[in-house]
């Protein structure tokens, strides 16, 4: 008997996913665990299981399509039976075809003999055709991302040649692996390498002296003399509708900018604080728990200690009512995969420095791996995002609505300094830039919060204790 698929809830406020890619196509045998396709919304990324075993009799969706939650995605049941229209619900009533299509001829052998199925035709319903752009599953890509490997390069192992997790973490296992100078810039490298590290690790260095495609090619003399005039203007391009996540993120930043009256305070604040006493963390004893306690865990939590004391920043602005919180619910932006997800860090008032950081990388792991709680993206009462290490100094953040606050942190620099004696010497300072809806407060209240939170930072020891 045929068993409808329905796509899946990926938490209490997610109402539909996006179909990024199917794994299986009609005809294809499955049993409860074979997975089906991938989805996402702009919270999580998840592979969807069959629940059922028997054979794909219809997808009722094609990749790119955003579905909504308990609505059939599939139809699973014995080769060659037919489905009943009423198992598919609003699918089956989608698929009728219009009054005015032409009947088939049945007295056509050919199409009398011609399945029955009542779903609707997709392109997945023939013959399966390969993503050379993307044909890696959403853990592999994550894990890719996080390890620096380039898995579109990778011979996969999944279902129709696709690149699984396995394969990603053979490829790591095959190469001695990189030094941590070398992780964070080997975006595209393929491990299996040796370099010139303790153990054959690959360096930085190693990474910079890799030929790329362009440079290894020797330029023939055509290429070099050809003048860009004698291309057709204006060269090649390609064009592609937003979409997913990234859609998600164009709609919510545009109603922001839209739906409050945005506006930008700069200050810096001193660092050298800051330094010491990383400095210190990372050399302390293991038992403490403090060793990976970073400057941005430093920052925000003197955010969230000085935030305690203005209630008007640590609010949420919606439908002209203003809701202000006893508790700080820390939202921290974090650059995933699949775009800009901003994870909570809840409570965080109540939270020592060790449990903040702990927490705080927690959630932050969790939604670049794509398995972090749907609710943990959601409820956040003030919002954070460092591009320090960029080397970004002041930027413009925009308000993650309903919040009515958000800090951009930027790169710690050294400032000329005038000494109590009169000679010049220098700090170290680092940029923090408040974007406020101004309907919810004023630029003083603003004003003070950035005083008092420099002084928060630029007395860092003090405030981990208070």
């Amino acid at each position: 008997m045929a068993e409808i698929v329905v796509m899946p809830a990926l938490g209490n406020s997610v109402e539909s996913s996006l179909i990024s890619e199917w794994l299986v196509q009609v005809g294809d045998t499955v049993n409860e665990n074979t997975l089906l396709c991938a989805i996402e919304t702009d919270k999580s990324s998840m592979e969807v299981p069959a629940g059922v075993a028997g054979v794909v009799l219809a997808l009722l969706a094609e990749e790119g399509d955003d579905v909504p939650v308990k609505q059939p995605i599939a139809v699973v049941g014995e080769e060659g039976e037919t489905v009943d229209p009423a198992l598919l619900g609003d699918a089956g009533a989608a698929s009728e075809p219009d009054s005015t299509d032409e009947a088939p001829d049945l007295s056509d052998p050919a199409a009398s003999e011609a399945p029955t199925l009542a779903a609707p035709t997709s392109p997945q319903s023939g013959a399966r055709v390969s993503d050379s752009d993307s044909p890696v599953s959403p853990r592999a890509r994550n894990l890719a991302y996080s390890q620096g490997v380039a898995a579109n390069k990778l011979q996969g192992t999944g279902p129709h040649g696709r690149v699984i997790a396995r394969d990603v973490e053979a490829a790591i296992a095959a190469g001695p692996g990189l030094t941590r100078g070398a992780r964070a810039e080997a975006d595209g490298f393929v491990p299996g390498r040796t370099g010139s590290g303790i153990g054959g690790r690959v360096t930085r260095a190693d990474l910079a002296s890799i030929p790329t495609e362009e440079t290894s090619a020797p330029a023939t003399a055509s290429q070099s003399n050809s003048p860009t005039t004698d291309q057709d203007f204006p060269g090649a391009f390609t064009q592609a509708p937003l979409k997913g996540v990234r859609k998600v993120i164009a709609e919510r930043m545009m109603s922001s900018l839209q739906n409050s009256a945005q506006l930008t305070l700069d200050t810096t604040a001193p660092a050298d604080g800051l330094l010491a006493l990383r400095k210190k963390l990372k050399n302390a004893p293991e038992n403490l728990g403090l060793n990976q306690v970073t400057i941005g865990d430093l920052i925000g939590y003197a955010v969230v200690k000085t935030l305690v004391r203005y209630p008007a920043l640590n609010a949420h602005l919606d439908g002209g009512t203003l809701t202000t919180f006893d508790s700080v619910h820390l939202g921290i932006a974090v650059d995933t995969p699949r775009g800009l997800l901003v994870p909570t860090v809840r409570f965080s008032e109540a939270m020592t420095l060790r449990q903040f950081s702990s927490e705080s990388k927690r959630v932050a792991y969790g939604a670049i791996d794509g398995d972090l709680d749907p609710t943990l993206l959601a409820g956040g009462t003030f919002t954070v995002t460092n591009l320090g290490s960029f080397g970004i100094e002041a930027f413009t953040p925009v308000l993650n609505a309903p919040q009515v606050s958000i800090l951009g942190v930027g790169a710690i620099t050294p400032r000329p300094k005038l000494n109590a004696d009169g000679s010049v010497g220098i700090e170290n300072r680092v940029w923090l830039s408040l974007t406020m809806d101004h309907q919810a407060y004023d630029g003083a209240d603003g004003a003070r919060f950035l005083k008092d939170l420099s002084e928060a930072i630029a007395n860092i020891e003090l405030t981990v204790l208070g």
